[in-house]
This record gives structure tokens, sequence and C-alpha cells, in this order.
């Protein structure tokens, strides 16, 4: 065989070769962009949940620093005492009638 015969074998290798090659690195750069993707979708839902915990925690800051926390523990402690005089008071005046009915 002749040297240009072996070229022409070598050539038609290497170009199956590159072209096999070329087509895995293709299917493998898809799989890569749609892992991606799916990792963008996630850091985005992350992103909007700690903007909703963000926006809580400012509401539960505001709360506790108007005095919010003692003023609903006052009116709980308030809201029972109240309630235990006004149940006392209300059998205190109730009458007891008994008869005998035979």
């Amino acid at each position: 065989m002749s040297e240009i015969l072996h070229a022409n074998i070598f050539f038609l290798i290497a170009s199956i070769a590159t072209i096999i090659f070329s087509i895995m690195v293709c299917i493998a750069l898809y799989g890569v962009i749609k892992i991606i993707a799916s990792i963008r979708a996630i850091l985005s839902k992350i992103e909007a949940g700690s903007d909703l915990i963000a926006e809580d925690i400012n509401a539960a800051r505001a709360f506790v620093a108007n005095g919010g926390i003692l003023s609903h523990l006052f009116r709980f402690a308030t809201r029972f005492r109240g309630g235990g005089r006004k149940s006392r008071s209300s059998r205190a005046k109730k009458e007891l009638v008994i008869t005998d009915k035979e």
C-alpha cells in the first residue's frame, strides 16, 4: 500500500472519530444545560421564599418594637382575671329557689 492510501485511511478514521466525539460532546452539553436550567429554577424559588421570610421577620420585629408582645400579654392576663370576676358576681346575684313538688 502506498503512503497516500495510508494517509487517506488515517484521515477517514480521524474524521469519523471527530464526528462521533462532537456528537457525544453535544449530548453531554445538552444534559448539563438541562441541569443548569433546573438549578436556576430551584434558586429562584429559594430566593422568593427568602424574600417572604425576610418580610415575616420584619413584621415580627415591628410587632415587638411597637410593644405588641407586651400589650398582647397584658390583654391575655386581664381577660382571664376579668372573666373570673364576672362569673363570681353573676353567681352571687342568682337566686336559689327550692320547691317541694310531690
